[in-house]
């Protein structure tokens, strides 16, 4: 994965000058430049509602809003991954830095749907059929790279159109973000046990009280300068906002349908409290106790 960085080349356009015109340019043959870019037309066809009930064009909305975040951040941390293999750790910084910025963004989505009432919920629910937000393979896809894996959790996306299916399962195998931090430590000096840098990567990470460790030696570590301990932080700033989603999805739960069963067969809301259980990064927690 490459970096979006251009720098600018002789005849692009910061080098020209600047224009004294009063107006925009205002015609076109085609569409806009900017609708080619950003295909805002095609943005606005995608909500295809079943009801007629207002409430459902949110929902929808914003359920939309949050799979381009997903993506979002899945781009974010592949190229994090990326530059921690690379041993550019600035680049990394910036990108896990940048990726908590989305999350607040993300996470500020949950708001509208405060205004939704059992009743407000039921009034289209029926309508969505089977289709659940567990079924979100690019939700998986980012609980993939956090480290929590299931191989049961990709059967529902086999079907999913374009190569998507094959992407999470690279992302099932491959190792996830953790991995990438821990492999980078132990190149750097730090003391990361053999048994967790030659792990089954297709397993959901578990915590090994070495890696603990290894966090609080680096917190107390003063030889190699504070960027470690920003990713130490970045990392945890990362899990702790990943957890605010999962607690706001609780509630938003709570709130619309409360302990009903969830529309994708699920347990619905307790299946969300057990999710909601689990930490990233579960080191970087546990360690604060020593530190």
């Amino acid at each position: 994965m490459t970096s979006r960085r251009n720098p600018g080349k002789s005849g692009s356009r910061q080098n020209e000058p600047s224009t004294t015109a009063l107006s925009p340019k205002i015609s076109f043959e085609t569409t806009t430049p900017y609708d080619a870019y950003v295909r805002a037309s095609t943005l606005a066809e995608l909500q295809q509602t079943k009801t007629e009930v207002p409430g459902e064009y949110m929902f929808l909305v914003c359920s939309q809003i949050m799979e381009l975040y997903f993506n979002l951040i899945n781009f974010e941390w592949r190229h994090a991954q990326h530059a921690l293999r690379e041993d550019d750790l600035g680049e990394a910084l910036v990108t896990l830095r940048r990726s908590v910025d989305h999350f607040t963004a993300l996470n500020a989505s949950w708001m509208s749907f405060r205004w939704m009432t059992p009743a407000d919920f039921n009034a289209f629910r029926d309508d969505l059929g089977e289709a659940s937000g567990f079924q979100s393979f690019l939700y998986r896809h980012l609980e993939f790279l956090l480290g929590f894996k299931d191989e049961a959790l990709m059967r529902p996306h086999k079907n999913v159109a374009g190569d998507h299916y094959a992407q999470l399962q690279e992302a099932f195998i491959a190792p996830c973000l953790y991995d990438d931090v821990l492999a980078y430590l132990a190149r750097h000096g730090y003391e990361v046990p053999d048994v967790v840098l030659q792990r089954d990567t297709s397993r959901t990470y578990d915590t090994n009280e070495h890696v603990e460790d290894m966090w609080v030696a680096l917190y107390a570590d003063t030889t190699h300068g504070d960027q470690l301990r920003d990713l130490a932080e970045v990392l945890t700033d990362i899990a702790e906002a990943f957890s605010d989603w999962r607690y706001r999805h609780v509630m938003a739960v709570r709130r619309a349908m409360g302990a009903k069963g969830g529309s994708g067969g699920s347990a619905g809301l307790a299946w969300l409290e057990r999710s909601l259980a689990r930490n990233a990064f579960p080191e970087l927690w546990s360690a604060r106790t020593r530190i």
